[in-house]
């Protein structure tokens, strides 16, 4: 007997979620019973039931009918997959909000960047919550229109490594969006991730710019290089084995060793580590920061779930943890509205933390890549 199509629910249908939600609709009833995208934002649920997930890839475009709403009904049937799509900040209270309309053998997803499935297991149970690191980016046009800035995956898994058939479905539906990755060490990715995002994320929102139009300043990959560094150093005392960012990406060999965190002078190995970043910053060179997006809005930035997890768990094991706290501290101030981003403010932080980047604080040392 043929079991039935799951039922999905995307919790927070901002870039990410509205991209996911949009490509498993197109495939419903195919693949997925129904696919419901939930937002408090009127303006997106309307636009979502007027005129469906509008989307642009790197390849073309669609449109997919699409049903959303703003608050779930009491007889609403239960859902086989919750993607929890919101915002870091949000993704507790959103959780605890679905959970009811969770199938007693469901699964929550948490998409979101940081250590979320962790506080999500402290929710629904450590059984019934998986997560998926998203390799690509995506930016949000208007209401309900979604643009896939750049191409990319899912590493999928849970936390504790075990193998899961639920996820095996999952999987498959995924794969509509970009190839799946079924991994055991889905701790190590979300690491990674991690040490990209402490790096990346908040220098783009100190910074107020594009990946592709900060990553050329030699201040901004110093900086970068001693965020990750960091990260790095926690994740190994936590224990956890690292995996390569899309296959490729080397944070163990990526992190700074003692002697070039206090160099400030070039060598071929810190050549070859700012060479890499220069190529990130080119294949992401539209990418904008979410964080950044978020102050704009008014709302309340992740970098305590980024940085902050770093500076939290590095008390733990002694490890200090510099630079990130100035950075969390960089980005509470913007969000206050007591700094401005820009980078002045780039500047302001690699004198605080008394990083000696000498030449580094000039002006770029390559053309910004093209818009």
């Amino acid at each position: 007997m043929t079991p039935p199509l799951p039922r999905v629910l995307v919790v927070g249908v901002g870039s990410i979620g509205g991209t996911v939600a949009g490509h498993l609709a197109a495939t419903s009833p195919s693949t997925v019973a129904d696919v419901l995208g939930l937002s408090s934002n009127a303006e997106i649920v309307a636009a979502i039931n007027r005129e469906g997930y509008r989307l642009q890839s790197l390849h073309g475009s669609l449109v997919a009918p699409g049903r959303a709403v703003e608050t779930l009904a009491e007889d609403e049937p239960p859902f086989d997959f919750i993607i929890l799509a919101t915002q870091p900040p949000q993704v507790e209270a959103a959780a605890r909000a679905v959970l009811p309309w969770l199938a007693e053998q469901g699964m929550m997803i948490v998409l979101q960047n940081g250590l979320c499935e962790d506080r999500i297991a402290r929710i629904a149970g450590p059984e019934r919550v998986g997560g998926a690191v998203v390799a690509w980016g995506a930016s949000t046009l208007a209401p309900g229109h979604f643009e896939q800035t750049s191409e990319g995956g899912f590493n999928l898994g849970r936390m504790d490594g075990q193998d899961d058939p639920r996820l095996r479905t999952l999987a498959t539906l995924l794969e509509r969006v970009g190839p799946v990755d079924l991994s055991d060490n889905l701790a190590g990715a979300r690491w990674s991730k991690l040490a990209i995002n402490c790096a990346i994320s908040t220098l783009g929102t100190i910074g107020g710019d594009t990946l592709g139009r900060l990553m050329p300043f030699l201040v901004v990959r110093r900086l970068a290089l001693h965020l990750m560094t960091e990260t790095v150093a926690v994740a190994q005392a936590e224990g956890v084995s690292l995996r390569k960012i899309a296959g490729t990406l080397d944070l163990d060999w990526l992190a700074l060793s003692e002697a070039e965190r206090a160099s400030t002078i070039g060598s071929p190995t810190i050549f070859a580590k700012h060479s890499v970043l220069l190529a990130v910053g080119t294949r992401y060179r539209r990418l904008r920061s979410s964080m950044l997006a978020a102050i704009e809005r008014g709302r309340e930035p992740a970098v305590d779930f980024l940085n902050g997890e770093v500076v939290a768990r590095g008390a733990l094991h002694g490890i200090p943890t510099p630079v990130s706290a100035a950075a969390q501290q960089m980005v509470h101030r913007i969000a206050a509205g007591e700094a401005q981003s820009g980078m002045h403010s780039i500047r302001r932080l690699a004198t605080q933390v008394g990083l000696q980047v000498g030449r580094f604080t000039g002006e770029r040392s390559a053309p910004p890549p093209p818009a």
